[in-house]
């Protein structure tokens, strides 16, 4: 990135598609075009990972942490390729225009997909084979639990038949001859979704924009990953988890949130040199030119809660591995694009990782307007070149909407008068994207709610609240020529 950039926060299923959802096709390239003609640097998205209806299609939680999304293939460069007909994409339903149907874009695109890979699995080209092979460590165990979740009807891997719960040789390999069909189907998903993700990579670096990802920390138990490797995490002999992941009680929930996903068993992870986190953010640096790892506080030191308690409110804090996992990592390659998620209850010794590694942490305006305006350290004048600065993040309200239900009289107040302006309902977005963009943070990310000065509507997460969240969609044309164009000359303005 350039020494002062700035770029857009939009993940890809919010991006405009006549199929349900947003993808990796033309929509997607059409937005690299508006981000190098208006001058951002950066593309930020979420996480890509498989998601489910069993975890509300939350991209932070998913069966496969090295997986692409099937969702986000594009049906229009797959018939490009001549795995679809024109007609094939004619079968599209009519699908909500401002937000993703999940279960009926899933249910289309399942039918679509299944028809590519037929077509695909009929000839394979020779790059199939050496995907599979260069992928083999996780591909091969996302594809068995893949097929074998489905074979269960979707039952929790820990009440599967004993032979493959406890992974025998055997009963393994006795389901991979079973689901031989399954396994290549899942093969071939994988070589598509990586094969358009690396063609909108080199065109976004071809451009001049850099992709910004996304690895939460955690994994999810209904995963891959934690099945394949039981070992690295706190479970207990039935293979449920002893304790499970949250944090306490913060901005967004007075109760704490309590995430439900296993957590680390860092002895046991240092007992393989971090083997399994090592190719996990590798492989995510591969995908990625820049890459913000969530809650990263928790590497640090963890909030670790009885898995039978109701709420977060009862849990510890427990030292992690952060130190050592950087040390191994820069071991292996010492160029590291990463950033920190900082958000939160952040102490000394967090701090202190971020300054020694010279990670970059997150600056949330919204949050700066408080009765310490002073002081805070997302106040504009407290911002550093070493920060990376947002109006607000996926888990915050769009500007509109914080300004009109979530700011008191006190906090709006505040804010007008650091401005030195009348900010109103209807400039409020343009006041604190400005804030950012002129502030010494080396980069400056706007959310695309902002962007457009969408409210409460165009939210994408509610923390504590598990339906309703992921679905919002950017319409097609929102982003005027009048919204580029002061885009445009506000980067200039303020050398980004």
């Amino acid at each position: 990135m350039k020494p002062r950039a700035s770029g857009l926060l939009l993940h890809i299923t919010s991006l405009p598609s006549r199929f349900g959802i947003g993808d990796l096709g033309p929509e997607a390239d059409a937005f690299l075009d508006l981000l190098a003609a208006t001058g951002q640097s950066v593309w930020q998205i979420l996480p890509l990972s498989p998601t489910d209806t069993a975890s509300y299609d939350d991209p932070y939680h998913s069966i496969g942490a090295f997986a692409g999304n099937p969702l986000l293939i594009s049906p229009e460069l797959l018939a490009d390729r001549g795995l679809l007909d024109a007609k094939d994409l004619r079968t599209a339903p009519s699908f909500p225009a401002d937000r993703v149907d999940y279960p009926a874009v899933t249910a289309w695109k399942t039918r679509v997909l299944d028809r590519a890979v037929a077509a695909f699995l009929a000839s394979p080209p020779p790059e199939f084979g050496a995907f599979c092979a260069r992928e083999a460590a996780w591909l091969e165990d996302f594809a068995l639990f893949s097929a074998l979740k489905a074979r269960q009807g979707g039952a929790p891997w820990a009440r599967w038949p004993e032979g493959v719960r406890l992974r025998r040789k055997a009963a393994l390999a006795t389901a991979r001859r079973t689901e031989r069909k399954a396994l290549e189907r899942a093969r071939a998903l994988q070589f598509l979704f990586h094969r358009q993700w690396d063609r909108l990579k080199h065109r976004a670096n071809a451009l001049g924009v850099s992709l910004f990802g996304d690895m939460p920390i955690y994994v999810d138990l209904e995963s891959a990953d934690v099945w394949a490797n039981p070992g690295l995490f706190k479970l207990g002999p039935d293979m449920r988890p002893l304790f499970v992941s949250g944090v306490p009680p913060d901005y967004f929930s007075a109760t704490g949130q309590l995430w439900g996903t296993p957590v680390y068993d860092w002895d046991a992870n240092r007992a393989t040199d971090f083997a399994w986190w090592l190719a996990r953010m590798n492989r995510n640096l591969d995908l990625f030119d820049v890459l913000r790892i969530d809650h990263f506080r928790g590497l640090v030191a963890y909030w670790e809660v009885g898995a039978d308690e109701p709420t977060a409110l009862n849990g510890r804090w427990v030292p992690g591995a952060a130190r050592e996992l950087l040390e191994r990592l820069l071991r292996s390659g010492p160029n590291l694009a990463l950033v920190a998620e900082d958000l939160g209850f952040i102490t000394d010794d967090v701090r202190a990782v971020l300054r020694d590694f010279n990670l970059p942490g997150m600056k949330i305006l919204q949050f700066a307007f408080g009765p310490d305006m002073h002081v805070h350290p997302f106040a504009p004048h407290n911002i550093g070149e070493d920060g990376v600065v947002y109006t607000g993040t996926h888990d915050n309200q769009p500007t509109v909407g914080w300004y009109d239900h979530d700011a008191s009289p006190e906090d709006r107040q505040r804010l007008n008068d650091y401005a030195q302006a009348n900010v109103t309902h209807e400039n409020v977005n343009w006041t604190l994207i400005g804030m950012a963009m002129r502030s010494r943070a080396r980069l400056a990310v706007t959310p695309v709610q902002d962007l457009l000065g969408l409210g409460s509507e165009a939210r994408m997460n509610r923390p504590g609240n598990l339906e309703g969240n992921w679905r919002w969609r950017m319409p097609p044309g929102a982003i005027t020529a009048g919204i580029a164009g002061a885009l445009a000359a506000l980067t200039k303005e303020t050398g980004r």
